[in-house]
């Protein structure tokens, strides 16, 4: 009997292996989490992870080593040069909202307006999640504010990926479909998340932070995905994706009190390992709620962190900044906006607050949340954006290149900087390396940083500094409370891990691997197409995949800048597969963690 044309295509088109549905993911992010804090005591379940499937032990991530910028790489795999998401604190140039020049971008609705600004999506890529929705796939985010959103950037309705994140429920929150939130109070559960409380107080430098982490909050994300979700995205019989971006151990770790003013232990105290800890424990119960729906064996779990975390110093014996007097800092530490303070007194500018009102160091008074420098803050010669242990600083006038030099000149005779890196069009200037070099150059709608500072870091004593590294950081956050956003390996190198179908199982991956690297191998591993429009993009893990397995050549170099007329350099320690770059570390030896001898 011979089969109708009808017949034979529907045969050919749902026979196989080769028309099989994509798997699922789960993509967890456990921000702020080093890599080799994690064994079978600080954190089992992300251990567990590691030990059965792929262990991504040469991971890193990207530069400044801050939760928006690597989410925004997290979500794309483009690098920052292409994202312009250059840190959780960019200047975003006239036409923003309330004539502001300042973003901080750990906000729903900041991420809305810079969408209006910058032509309907800021980051200029599309990302995974959208990519996948727009196939098909169910999709859904949880957890942290800010970099929840980023995940899909543009679904700000409602009606397409599922965002919850600590605003849901809340005004300004995202707003969810009817028969969620009744599923939701079907559920027995609240209609919005517990708010942060107690997890959130940062103390100050008299009065420790806080002691306990951030379960409670966590708690009913994760209740919220094994009750609601996975029910859900089971019984349409369709492929998802879910995000769940824990801010344990971050959250914490910047506020905790186990270390008033002291380097240790820092973050290595007992409610950071309880944080830790809370996020191994949410990863394992997701888990558990993927077998308990029969969901696991067409899962692929991968894990990621956002960054490591260092703990704070405020230290220098160089900064102008740190001897003068002011309420809220400690006798002799640098306040927040030292770089700016010192910047205003080397170069003999007026200094504003990132609102534009002015400010008289040598009365107790110091900038928060950004600087503006030069006789008219509606037109500053500089604008600085402090990322904790980055710092940008813009140039938005003509003719910059002789200021460029002037402020590189005086920045390397500071030592709480540990390297430098210009914008491309500015240099060569000595002491400093081109921001191409680190990736911050690409296809940005945002503007570009003139020049970026990475600072100093240090080991407090332990055998392993990556485990006890600590950082100089623009911040108002207590000397001792953790930090991040330098480019050295302990911030550099976060925890990476993924287990499931298409991963293989019991295999360490001795090439590097980033951020960048994700969303492009997981795209290929889902059958999605994630279109690019700029070119700096990761690539894929072909080694850790079960359908290729082929071991990936790396090679280690190094770049250094001529040096500054006090002989200052900075020198960039990378690795290679192919054309891709990891950066592990930069600045002089004897500044920064992970250097190379």
């Amino acid at each position: 009997m011979r089969l109708g044309r009808g017949v034979l295509l529907a045969a050919l088109l749902f026979a196989g292996p080769a028309f099989a549905q994509p798997h699922n993911l789960v993509l967890f992010v456990a921000d702020a989490l080093r890599s080799q804090i994690v064994d079978e005591t600080t954190a089992p379940d992300l251990q567990a992870v590691r030990r059965d499937g792929v262990d991504f032990r040469n991971s890193h991530s990207l530069f400044p080593t801050v939760t928006t910028a690597n989410a925004s790489v997290i979500a794309t795999g483009h690098r920052l040069g292409d994202t312009g998401n250059f840190g959780n604190t960019l200047y975003v140039g006239e036409g923003f909202a309330d004539g502001a020049l300042l973003a901080a971008l750990e906000n729903d609705a900041t991420l809305g307006h810079m969408n209006a600004r910058f032509e309907g999506n800021y980051l200029n890529e599309d990302s995974l999640l959208a990519a996948a929705r727009a196939q098909g796939f169910q999709t859904a985010v949880l957890g942290k504010l800010g970099p929840a959103a980023i995940q899909d950037v543009t679904a700000r309705d409602g009606t397409a990926t599922l965002v919850f994140d600590d605003s849901t429920g809340r005004p300004g929150g995202f707003p969810l479909p009817a028969d969620v939130i009744a599923a939701i109070k079907a559920a027995g559960l609240p209609d919005k998340p517990p708010g942060r409380e107690e997890n959130a107080r940062q103390g100050d430098w008299k009065t420790p932070g806080t002691m306990i982490t951030n379960k409670a909050q966590q708690d009913w994300f994760v209740a919220v995905a094994r009750e609601v979700l996975l029910p859900r995205f089971k019984a349409t019989g369709k492929p998802f994706v879910i995000i769940f971006w824990s801010r344990d151990p971050d959250g914490t770790q910047h506020n905790q009190g186990d270390s008033l003013n002291q380097l240790v232990p820092g973050v290595n105290g007992p409610t950071s390992l309880a944080a830790i800890r809370n996020a191994s424990d949410d990863l394992g119960a997701l888990r558990k709620a993927l077998a308990d729906q029969g969901l696991a064996g067409a899962t692929n779990v991968v894990v990621t962190a956002d960054h490591g975390v260092s703990v704070t110093s405020k230290a220098s014996q160089t900064s102008y900044a740190a001897t003068l007097a002011y309420p809220d800092v400690a006798p002799g530490q640098l306040p927040p906006g030292f770089p700016a303070i010192d910047l205003a007194k080397a170069l003999d500018l007026p200094l504003f607050d990132a609102r534009g009102a002015a400010l008289k160091p040598e009365a107790g008074q110091h900038p928060r949340g950004g600087a503006l420098l030069g006789g008219d803050p509606k037109a500053p010669t500089i604008i600085l954006a402090p990322n904790g242990g980055a710092e940008h600083i813009y140039l938005p006038g003509p003719d910059t290149k002789v200021l460029a030099q002037r402020i590189v000149a005086h920045l390397t005779t500071q030592d709480y900087v540990g390297a430098l890196f210009v914008r491309d069009d500015l240099g060569p200037i000595p002491g400093a390396l081109p921001l191409s070099k680190v990736g911050l150059t690409g296809a940005a709608r945002t503007p570009t940083p003139a020049i970026t500072i990475s600072f100093r870091s240090f080991s407090t004593g332990c055998d392993r500094p990556e485990v006890c590294g600590a950082e100089v950081a623009d911040t108002d956050l207590s000397q001792g409370q953790g930090i991040h956003g330098a480019l050295s390996r302990q911030d550099t190198h976060n925890f990476m891990a993924a287990i499931g179908p298409d991963f293989k199982a019991g295999f360490v991956d001795p090439a590097p691997v980033s951020n960048a690297d994700l969303a492009i191998t997981l795209a290929k591993v889902l059958e999605i197409d994630l279109k690019a429009k700029g070119k700096a993009t990761g690539r894929v893990l072909g080694e850790a995949l079960e359908a290729d397995g082929k071991p990936r050549k790396f090679k280690a170099r190094s770049l250094t800048s001529k040096p500054a007329a006090n002989g200052f350099t900075t020198r960039l320690d990378y690795q290679l597969v192919g054309k891709t770059p990891y950066f592990d570390a930069a600045g002089a030896p004897d500044r920064t963690i992970g250097m190379k001898p």
